[in-house]
């Protein structure tokens, strides 16, 4: 999808339609713009632009704040019109998926036309203002490829009669899944094109690359096979906010915000019955500088008021040994908690002395209600706060949940 969160609100709001919007998660000076829509990108506004320079480089920009809900209607019904189409739908983010058309052929003799129908039911049954660029290849790599070529509203196939043509208008980096760390391995390794990328053999891939990747990236551009089209189970989950202006003023807002990020680490790991036995949290600061933690437990975790009274403790630890301000303070970006190292719920050993199976029930049972009457049907009483509730937002990023369950949040 174009500018999916930006077409979105253009699509539900008559008046935005052909402005340059920008939607952000704040929209004080110091907003970040998390998604310009096509008209603010011809004004030169990118994602990631604080709001107070994309105005002065746009001053008509209309910014809008984030409509999670939304776009996740918007997502739902668009899936189901690729239904319509074929079984095989992966959805890969909150704005793309993969339609696998390969048991397909005799059906749908001309996939071009399958995709400009794909274009006019989504522009008939889900949002008229609603644009998408589609690839056509045969493997799912190349496809994703090939929708990047033409926006917006783009059409593009990649066969092996044209593809060493494409390829040869492209740097490294511009391959989905290169950036600039994996560019400069494979410059030093002497393969400093997309097409030598292509004709070098899978040996030296491998030996370049330092891994199975390497025979990955030649399957992809030789058409040797499929390696992106598996749904892969969680390695890692992650929780992350920026915080505004308001709220870095407050400590006990800072400390509401990772309180929540564990909670929803947590959520997500009761749904998917698996425990946790690394952890890791950081802090951003407007001054560029970071704090970084990490940890293995020695017990698998899943209590989101754990996580966050262990994450606690050590900036506390951290403070008293390096004698340094509290690393909450009024300088804070950006804070973030992440889990991996994932064990399944029904392996989980605990402790001699301690018997956790009481508190693992009560939050199964804490989102088995919430699932059925609504997401905030009952909550810990360690959630209730005086402050301002923090915001929730949404991200492009992985949306196993919401095709899992109802109650859904990327973070």
């Amino acid at each position: 999808m174009n500018s999916f969160f930006a077409s979105c609100e253009q699509q539900d709001n008559h008046w935005l339609r052909g402005r340059p919007v920008a939607v952000c998660v704040y929209t004080g000076r110091q907003g970040c713009v998390i998604a310009p829509s096509i008209e603010a990108k011809g004004r030169g506004v990118k994602t990631g632009m604080r709001l107070d320079e994309a105005m002065q480089l746009c001053p008509d920009l209309v910014p809008v704040e984030t409509h999670p809900s939304r776009y996740r209607d918007y997502h739902v019904k668009l899936i189901n019109v690729l239904k319509r189409f074929a079984d095989e739908v992966l959805p890969k983010s909150i704005d793309e998926a993969i339609v696998d058309l390969t048991r397909y052929q005799l059906a749908y003799p001309s996939m071009t036309d399958v995709a400009r129908r794909i274009k006019q039911a989504i522009r008939t049954d889900v949002g008229d203002y609603l644009r998408c660029s589609i690839g056509i290849a045969p493997n799912a790599f190349l496809a994703k490829l090939a929708s990047t070529l033409q926006k917006p509203d783009g059409l593009t196939i990649i066969s092996p009669a044209n593809i060493d043509d494409v390829l040869a208008k492209l740097t490294l980096t511009d391959l989905p899944g290169i950036a600039h760390g994996m560019s400069a391995r494979l410059e030093a390794g002497g393969i400093n094109t997309p097409l030598e990328l292509r004709y070098a053999s899978p040996d030296r891939l491998k030996l370049v690359c330092k891994s199975i990747v390497g025979w990955h990236w030649h399957l992809r551009l030789n058409f040797g096979g499929e390696v992106d089209m598996a749904t892969q189970a969680y390695k890692q989950m992650q929780a992350i906010r920026s915080v505004s202006g308001a709220q870095r003023q407050s400590v006990e807002t800072l400390h509401t915000i990772l309180r929540t990020l564990c909670l929803t680490l947590e959520r997500r790991m009761v749904r998917q019955q698996l425990f946790c036995q690394r952890l890791q949290g950081w802090v951003r600061y407007w001054n560029g500088k970071r704090y970084e933690d990490e940890l293995t437990v020695s017990i698998p975790m899943q209590d989101g008021i754990d996580l966050y009274t262990t994450l606690c403790s050590r900036m506390d630890n951290y403070q008293q040994a390096h004698r340094c301000t509290p690393l909450l303070n009024a300088d804070v970006r950006q804070i973030g908690v992440g889990v991996t190292d994932f064990m399944p719920a029904d392996m989980v050993q605990y402790d001699l002395f301690e018997d956790n199976t009481r508190k693992d029930k009560f939050r199964q049972t804490l989102y088995a209600i919430n699932d059925r009457f609504g997401p905030n049907t009952l909550v810990r009483a360690t959630q209730i706060r005086p402050e301002t509730p923090v915001k929730e937002l949404i991200g492009f990023g992985s949306i196993k949940d919401l095709h899992d369950i109802t109650d859904w949040e990327a973070v």
